[in-house]
């Protein structure tokens, strides 16, 4: 297998995983970067050698620094990493449709991702309030507003400086939004294996 091939393959690897952990289709990522199904499908499964106007594209659909895609292809992580406020990757994420907006706070990648922090929005008073469930466990800090926050049969009534911890495996996500605007910080944590 040639440099570029092994490039390709990498790249469609780390896409596919970004698309994964953040539960997202093909279709989805696919509308959202405005890239053919089937081309997408072919970059994903490293057949097809993707422009770096569609790395652009897709990166933006999965709220990543196109530079995720390369970042691990033949050089070791940095240690440190500071993502300023005006420059945080506002992601496309399973609650997007009903309204939340989600800044990804880092941009680690790859299969021993440790947390994923993001900054939550929630700005008007939808009366859909999806149910979530994925992997790991999650820390919420509520910064501004007020909720009631479900998590399985309980129920959790948060105001700023509240916290809540819990099993990400069992349904949860917003109850009832008391007052608006609502922004939390939410760390996911996920298992070492």
């Amino acid at each position: 297998m040639d440099k570029d091939s092994k490039l390709d393959s990498f790249i469609g690897r780390v896409i596919n995983e970004y698309r994964k952990k953040q539960g997202l289709t093909i279709a989805e990522v696919s509308e959202q970067s405005s890239i053919s199904r089937g081309m997408f499908s072919k970059i994903e499964n490293g057949q097809a050698s993707p422009s770096l106007d569609s790395l652009l594209r897709i990166s933006k659909a999965l709220g990543v620094p196109i530079s995720a895609f390369f970042k691990e292809f033949e050089t070791e992580g940095e240690s440190a990493q500071l993502v300023r406020a005006d420059s945080r990757l506002e992601v496309v994420r399973r609650g997007t449709k009903v309204g939340h907006t989600y800044h990804l706070l880092n941009y680690d990648s790859g299969q021993n991702r440790k947390f994923e922090p993001f900054l939550i929005s929630l700005d008007n008073q939808s009366e859909i309030f999806p149910s979530f469930s994925h992997e790991g466990k999650v820390f919420m800090y509520l910064l501004e507003g007020e909720m009631i926050y479900r998590h399985g049969k309980s129920t959790y009534h948060m105001k700023p400086g509240d916290s809540l911890t819990y099993d990400a495996k069992v349904s949860h996500g917003p109850e009832e939004l008391i007052d608006v605007p609502i922004k939390f910080l939410n760390i996911i944590i996920y298992d070492s294996k």
